[in-house]
């Protein structure tokens, strides 16, 4: 039996859960302390849990007894269990009412083949099911899941070293993390090339980030307690004072959450030079500012990133002064969650010390969303879909490989900073005709064109609120 074939399994138990009125979502978070139980006992790391509050202990009781007992687990668990497993039962409630829907569980999840979870990977398993959950719409999960292919992609260029402290401030369920560490240990024999003490290192130290989200952050935790990777992972607001605590990192992986800071307000950072109540410019501050001196980073912002005025240029111009931006890519359509949002992933370097002024001497722009399918369940998008704009970038990861302008009719331009400048410091280039739309048939779905709209009234009024606020400073 596959890890596919498991996750599917276990997926289907969800149907069982409707009588008690249980999200997709919910039934995640539900799975993940029932899987975690039977996780320790199938890896032998019980020990790490208190005595009667074991896989066992569960399993031998049975109807309101087991549910009881159940509930009195998490609240102990949560408030008495060891480091990583309180963390992830904190606040752990159960959803479910009706004892034979636990016993339903229970039964189930003892008799999936272990054999073959274990063989293939337990923390695969676990993956395959948070993306299932991310694919499934009305589950709402996927604003904390990015696609593995792109994480994938990205990871292959932006190549994390072993030695090098790796952060994602805007961790979702941890997934670019623990593609860095899958692909640190491929290169380094699961370690085993490495001293004892730099594998001390990469498994207690390499990795570090924060999640808003108390779901999110629990999922997370269960990902990377899978994948055996022990680094600090917290619960917070990178766009807080705990953001500007985090210890500068070699490399920043990520995809903040789209939108405007929560409530309205801005964020509470006292070390951002340039105010802003859009999120994903804060998070950008944040990425560059957060580097180590030659360190790199990738991240993925929407378009309004690229073209916002007012501190939305001020923050492009900050970022190419400080950092080499040498390569954009111009994502496809209908990858993400949020449908209409245009996406793009930012690739950059920090400068070296003493230089702070005009490291980006010209950008690379490729196009990646001109001419291609309509990504979503009939048409998955995976890493072959990737593999030119690979072949393009080249085997450096801080963008210096020998590189080819396409021209006019190809994907991959190279724009010098005079020429930018002269757009405003606007980056939204795009020169490809898009040809994939013809006529009606073609068109998006209502509700992404609807989004794409909404997302344009969002920029808009982002512009008037910062435009109102420099008119009363001025008063």
């Amino acid at each position: 039996m596959t890890t596919q074939d498991i996750v599917q399994k276990l997926w289907n138990l969800c149907n069982v859960l409707r009588d008690d009125g249980i999200t997709y979502h919910q039934y995640v978070t539900e799975l993940t302390y029932l899987l975690f139980l039977k996780m320790m006992k199938e890896t032998g790391q019980e020990k790490g849990l208190p005595k009667g509050y074991r896989w066992g202990d569960l399993e031998a009781r049975e109807g309101v007894e087991q549910l009881t007992f159940y509930r009195e687990l998490l609240l102990y668990l949560g408030t008495r269990g060891s480091g990583r497993v309180q963390a992830i039962f904190a606040n752990a409630q159960t959803m479910l009412t009706q004892p034979r829907n636990l016993k339903k569980l229970v039964d189930s999840i003892d008799d999936l083949d272990w054999y073959s979870a274990r063989t293939e990977g337990l923390g695969d398993l676990y993956e395959g099911l948070l993306e299932k959950n991310a694919a499934e719409k009305k589950s709402g999960a996927g604003q904390y899941f990015t696609p593995r292919p792109l994480i994938d992609s990205i990871v292959h260029l932006v190549k994390p070293k072993a030695g090098e402290r790796v952060q994602d401030p805007a961790a979702g369920t941890a997934g670019f993390l623990i593609a860095a560490d899958r692909a640190i240990k491929a290169e380094t024999d699961q370690l085993f090339e490495l001293g004892e003490r730099e594998q001390r290192f990469q498994k207690r130290d390499a990795f570090c980030g924060v999640e808003l989200v108390p779901d999110a952050h629990r999922l997370a935790l269960m990902n990377l307690m899978l994948h055996d990777i022990e680094g600090e992972l917290a619960l917070g607001d990178t766009l807080s004072p705990l953001g500007a605590g985090l210890e500068p990192a070699d490399v920043i992986l990520t995809n903040p959450p789209f939108g405007t800071k929560k409530g309205g307000g801005l964020p509470t950072r006292d070390d951002f030079t340039y105010p802003t109540s859009n999120k994903q410019l804060a998070f950008l501050q944040h990425v560059y500012r957060g580097l180590r001196r030659g360190g790199r980073a990738a991240i993925v912002v929407p378009d309004n990133v690229l073209f916002e005025e007012n501190a939305g240029a001020e923050i492009r111009r900050d970022l190419m002064d400080k950092c080499e931006l040498h390569t954009i890519l111009r994502l496809p359509t209908g990858i993400f969650y949020a449908q209409g949002v245009k996406t793009n992933v930012l690739f950059f370097t920090r400068g070296e010390a003493g230089k702070d002024k005009g490291n980006t001497k010209a950008v690379w722009i490729y196009d990646l969303r001109a001419n291609m399918p309509a990504f979503g369940k009939r048409t998955p998008l995976t890493r072959e879909h990737f593999a030119e704009f690979e072949k393009a970038f080249g085997g450096d990861p801080y963008g210096k490989s020998k590189r080819k302008d396409q021209g006019a009719e190809g994907r991959f331009r190279r724009f010098t900073r005079e020429e930018i400048r002269a757009r405003g410091d606007n980056l939204d280039i795009a020169w490809l005709r898009d040809e994939s739309v013809h006529g009606a048939d073609d068109l998006p779905e209502p509700e992404e064109i609807a989004a794409e709209i909404l997302e344009k009234l969002r920029v808009a009024m982002e512009e008037m609120e910062g435009l109102s606020r420099m008119v009363e400073e001025a008063e």
